[in-house]
């Protein structure tokens, strides 16, 4: 198979009933902040919360009659799983997901209410697909390998048309990259409307195992990976994919943690919307691109399925990660009112009080002073310092306490 014009078109218009019609958003924040004009295409307002979908339902729209009478099995951890049991109930298909043993509650309950019948098999994707490939010969039914392939791989790159649709004057459209199945798609469909547009891949510094595969000339299989991006913490790409992104694609970003924890702030923060770690890859590269100014940037937001738990994790960290919550240690005589003199300061500057930790015990005179830690919430750097400068004028050597324990000088 191609990933040639008239197939994203034909897979357009077969996807068109199972999807919801993403239109792009213009982000006044960012188009301010990065000097250009940044648009997003939101997929995870998809029905199941990801592009998947696409790719999934089309993948449903190219099996035989035969095939689908077979029933289906997959594995998944969660998205995949998710797109592929929306278009089977959509196809009328039985289908059955593997997942991992620690696989999402959310997420399998969400999978289970479309229908699908969920196993649970090993700890990792890797370790259910396993199984589920052997269940599929056992039962005789039709195997779906989550790696993807190149017909999800057309279904994926509707988005380039639907993108081109309304801004055809795009100069960059920036892609996540996991398995590489989104970007070859989108890069493909791209550049055979407009090759003038640029293609970036975005991927996570500690997963980027396209971006070593197109440095090596072979398909890599890296020996870990690490990074909050899950859904696109993949240590092999789709081999027969890599020659579409090594022909199409523009170059390839790669983003850190930290850089995702700070842009999930500002998309939820400014643009209200929840967007997984991996969808978030685009977001961070957008601060990436320095000699980039004045021009139209479409960034694809690939997914937005994140736990609670998952989400108030992140959410700590970038208000860690922004100086808006901090922790500050002072040594102060253990006397009567001496605790509320600390707190007079802090409240005078308007700093609120989250929670303190008295340590009596930090000098074996107790008497000759104890550390008091205060956990604050503030506007930012400047009103952080602001605080601490405030304890300094007041005689106090206050410590900023990192989030390892250990004090910044």
């Amino acid at each position: 198979m191609e990933l040639d014009r008239a197939r994203f078109v034909e897979a357009a218009r077969q996807i068109r009933p199972a999807i919801l019609d993403t239109r792009l958003i213009y982000s006044e924040y960012y188009s301010e902040h990065v000097q250009n004009q940044v648009y997003f295409k939101p997929e995870n307002l998809q029905y199941t919360g990801s592009f998947k979908i696409r790719g999934a339902y089309y993948r449903f729209c190219s099996l035989s009659d035969s095939e689908k009478k077979q029933g289906l099995v997959t594995a998944s951890s969660g998205n995949y799983g998710l797109a592929i049991a929306y278009a089977a109930r959509h196809a009328g298909v039985p289908v059955t997901v593997v997942m991992p043993e620690r696989a999402s509650l959310l997420q399998v309950k969400r999978i289970r209410g479309y229908g699908a019948e969920v196993l649970f098999q090993g700890q990792s994707v890797e370790e259910a697909s396993f199984y589920a490939e052997r269940l599929a010969k056992e039962q005789g039914k039709l195997w779906l390998s989550p790696a993807g392939d190149f017909t999800e791989a057309v279904g994926a790159g509707t988005i380039a048309l639907e993108i081109l649709q309304e801004r055809p004057d795009a100069d960059y459209i920036l892609v996540p990259i996991g398995r590489g199945v989104l970007c070859a798609g989108v890069a493909a469909a791209v550049k055979q409307i407009n090759p003038q547009v640029q293609v970036i891949g975005v991927e996570p510094a500690g997963a980027n195992c396209v971006e070593q595969s197109l440095r090596q000339g072979r398909a890599v299989t890296l020996s870990q990976v690490n990074t909050i991006a899950d859904a696109a913490a993949v240590r092999t790409p789709v081999e027969g994919l890599l020659p579409y992104i090594k022909r199409y694609v523009d170059g390839i970003l790669l983003v850190d943690d930290t850089e995702l924890v700070a842009a999930f702030s500002d998309v939820m923060e400014n643009h209200k919307m929840a967007v997984e770690n991996a969808g978030l890859l685009t977001v961070a590269a957008l601060r990436r691109l320095k000699r980039v100014r004045g021009k139209r940037i479409v960034s694809v937001l690939s997914g937005g399925n994140m736990d609670m738990v998952t989400m108030a994790s992140v959410i700590q960290g970038g208000l860690i990660l922004r100086d808006r919550i901090f922790t500050v240690s002072v040594l102060l005589a253990d006397q009567p009112g001496a605790l509320a003199n600390v707190a007079h300061v802090i409240g005078k500057e308007q700093g609120s009080i989250i929670k303190l930790d008295h340590n009596q015990f930090i000098n074996m005179n107790r008497s000759e002073s104890v550390e008091l830690r205060i956990t604050l919430e503030a506007f930012g750097t400047d009103h952080k310092n602001q605080i601490v400068q405030a304890l300094k004028r007041q005689g106090y050597q206050p410590r900023v306490v990192s989030t390892t324990g250990t004090y910044e000088m």
